[in-house]
Order: C-alpha cells, then sequence, then structure tokens
C-alpha cells in the first residue's frame, strides 16, 4: 500500500510539473520574470520527488526486512513445532505404560 501512495504522489508532483502550459511573451521583461519562478517551481518539483523516491526506497528496505525477520521467526515456530512433537511422543509411551501397569496391578477392595 505504501508503494502504491508513493507512485501516486510522484506521479502527481510530476503530471503538475510537465501539464503546465507555457507562458505566452508579452514582453522580455515578462518572460524573464515569469522563467525564475517557472525554474524555482521545477527545483521544488524536482526536490519533492527525490523525497518521494527517497521515502519509497526505505518503505521498500523497511518491508523486506520486516520480511526476513517474519521468515526467521517462521523458521524458528516450525523448528519448534517440529521438536515440540518428538517430545510429546517420546512422554506419551511413558504415560500408556504406567497406565497399563496400573491396570494390572490388583486393586484392594
Amino acid at each position: 500500500m505504501n508503494k502504491l501512495l508513493a507512485t501516486l504522489v510522484a506521479g502527481f508532483f510530476a503530471a503538475g510539473a510537465f501539464a503546465q502550459a507555457p507562458a505566452a511573451p508579452a514582453a522580455t521583461a515578462a518572460t524573464a520574470a515569469v522563467a525564475a519562478p517557472a525554474k524555482a517551481d521545477m527545483k521544488d518539483a524536482k526536490a519533492e520527488a527525490k523525497a518521494a523516491k527517497a521515502e519509497k526506497k526505505a518503505a521498500a528496505k523497511a518491508e523486506k526486512k520486516a520480511e526476513k525477520k517474519a521468515e526467521k521467526e517462521a523458521a524458528a515456530k516450525t523448528t519448534d513445532k517440529a521438536a515440540a512433537p518428538a517430545a510429546k511422543a517420546a512422554e506419551k509411551p511413558a504415560a500408556k505404560t504406567d497406565v497399563k501397569t496400573d491396570a494390572k496391578a490388583p486393586q484392594g477392595k
């Protein structure tokens, strides 16, 4: 979901930067005045795009780290689960033999 949002935000910034129509040259002084803010807007758009890219990269890194952690935990759980039935199996025969010996023993009335 974070990747999707980051992509959408970056797309909106890119669309906003390139969708602006150029100003009609009314005069040479006016053109120079318009060019300066346009460059500033482009710098802002580039900075925002760069920040969005960095956020996206950090989110991907965090997601990858979380996946590795989940894999390690799953591996540890499967190891524990594999050991648990073996321990239970070792306990069951002992319990059954105890029950059999108790059943065979004469009971006083």
